[in-house]
């Protein structure tokens, strides 16, 4: 840098980082300043948010569709802080219409106008279930990440449970309380025994080509999936303490990896389901996972979304300095 040449250069940051002023020399000895903004880009936070009982899924879609997506909900909500440039948020986690997100999680880079401090973790979440509050969709937490952070693809593992009812010999034997938040099958009780069986041919690392459902990405996904987990367990309805003569029983199906295919978790679930209803036998799963061809799954044997829910989305602790999932 010349001392006394073209020009000489300062540049100090003020304000976290968000104003650079400029200072140089001009060939007449004139000073000069000229002052920069820059703009608030490096804020990305992780929002974990819920939806309830009538969720339309979190599949962006366009403005000439009837169905209105949670990422639309979500975007649309985030304008209403005034940001300086459009906001997309990232969403960990796509669910389909009708699949219930106990706690989901999605990022963004959103940008203030110069002069405007930082958004603080709470402002955020408060703003945004303010303008959020018509919608079924609640924001339970924010926290500040790297520009490297990404919902989707910094995510460790993805936890889904399925709400099973048995004993109930037609649909509307279901507790009011309780439709559209679980699957009653046909046919009452389902054997535990042989379903426990089954599943923990699906734990491990396998092309689950059989397991998925076809859609427009199917051609660049890779079938091979490493499921860590897969438990059935009884579990407890919403305020079934009222009808505990009735001898209904609720049970849980418990899924975690780092990432499923397309409707992978319902085709699982469904596969166990007819295990249970003495349709396939255990062994029978194994070999499906063995002919990696999604038209081999038995037909109209998918689970139906009702009783799906995404538990929770798992981050390294030098992502998020505490759990996605508050209160776990």
């Amino acid at each position: 840098m010349k001392a006394c040449g073209c020009f000489c250069l300062r540049a100090y940051a003020q304000a976290q980082g968000l104003q650079i002023t400029l200072l140089f020399k001009a060939e007449n000895h004139q000073f000069h300043y000229k002052r920069l903004w820059r703009p608030l880009c490096e804020l990305k936070a992780s929002w974990i948010f819920l939806f309830k009982t009538d969720p339309s899924g979190v599949m962006e879609t366009s403005s000439n569709q009837s169905l209105i997506g949670v990422q639309n909900y979500l975007e649309k909500a985030v304008q209403n802080l005034k940001p300086v440039a459009p906001v997309k948020f990232h969403i960990s986690s796509r669910t389909d219409a009708g699949v219930h997100a106990l706690c989901n999680s999605a990022h963004l880079d959103i940008q203030r106008a110069p002069g405007k401090p930082a958004f603080e973790e709470k402002q955020l979440v408060y703003g945004l279930n303010r303008h959020l509050k018509p919608e079924p969709i609640c924001i339970l937490n924010a926290y500040r990440v790297s520009s490297s952070f990404h919902a989707r693809f910094s995510a460790l593992s993805r936890t889904y449970i399925y709400r099973l009812l048995m004993g109930c010999s037609h649909h509307s034997e279901i507790p009011v309380f309780e439709r559209d938040l679980c699957w009653a099958p046909v046919g009452g009780y389902l054997n535990v025994p042989a379903m426990q069986e089954a599943a923990q041919f699906l734990v491990g690392t396998h092309d689950f080509s059989t397991f998925r459902s076809l859609n427009s990405e199917t051609p660049f996904q890779n079938p091979v999936r490493t499921i860590f987990q897969v438990d059935i367990q009884p579990s407890s309805g919403f305020l079934s303490h009222h009808y505990e003569h009735r001898g209904l029983e609720f049970w849980e199906l418990k899924f975690r990896s780092r990432s499923f295919l397309y409707r992978q978790v319902r085709r699982m679930v469904g596969a166990l389901v007819a295990v249970g209803q003495g349709k396939l036998t255990p062994h029978r799963i194994k070999e499906l996972l063995e002919l990696k061809d999604s038209l081999a799954f038995p037909p109209n044997a998918m689970a139906p979304p009702s009783g799906l829910f995404l538990k929770s989305v798992e981050y390294s602790e030098a992502d998020l300095d505490t759990t996605v999932a508050p209160g776990e």
